[in-house]
């Protein structure tokens, strides 16, 4: 069987760049699974990339046909902001491993899912002075930035990613992501220790 990894940690700790780069590593092998959101789309992304980006139609149709793996909603600033995994026919698990972005919480739902033996969680870290910067970089990019927005997500995630909560989901390994070439060599090494050869 194949394995799940879930790459997660809070906002700005490079979980996109981490993502994007364990992808291209062709030694791992890893498959991707899109997520889904309602939120609306930023300027660097693409449609079928990072996200698929929908509207709440399509999250209630893939829930009258029991299809949510994951589900999470957001009051932002600007409304609800949906973010979901579908049993969508992209998972299968004795044919390939798999990378996934996700929350906290989305692990959880999806390793409850899967079985614990099958989902490991790939847990990054970066000191929060300079996560809050790097969060307002990015959002300085953007053609319309939204600062208050960066704000709640920074507050939010000391909730969510309290110590508390860490242990609750068992996560113990974390990975500083300081430096990304030397956070990449330590993440290809641990990976390499779960994945077969599917």
């Amino acid at each position: 069987m194949g394995k799940i990894f879930v790459i997660i940690g809070k906002s700005a700790t490079g979980k996109d760049t981490v993502y994007k780069k364990l992808l291209e590593d062709r030694e791992l092998n890893l498959k991707t699974c899109i997520t889904y959101t309602t939120r609306p789309i930023r300027d660097s992304e693409t449609n079928g990339v990072e996200y698929f980006f929908v509207d709440e139609e399509v999250l209630n149709k893939f829930q009258k046909e029991n299809k949510i793996i994951e589900h999470r909603s957001y009051n932002t600033m600007h409304g609800v902001w949906h973010y979901f995994t579908a049993n969508d026919g992209q998972i299968k698990l004795d044919e390939a491993n798999y990378l996934m972005l996700g929350t906290l919480e989305s692990f959880i739902q999806i390793r409850d899912y899967f079985g614990a033996e099958n989902v490991i969680p790939i847990y990054l870290e970066v000191e929060d002075g300079k996560r809050l910067i790097r969060a307002v970089m990015r959002e300085q990019k953007q053609k319309q930035p939204k600062f208050a927005e960066v704000c709640r997500r920074f507050l939010a995630d000391e909730e969510d990613f309290s110590e508390e909560n860490l242990k609750k989901a068992g996560i113990t390994k974390r990975f500083i992501n300081d430096d990304l070439n030397i956070c990449l060599n330590e993440l290809a090494a641990e990976l390499k220790k779960y994945t077969v050869n599917t």
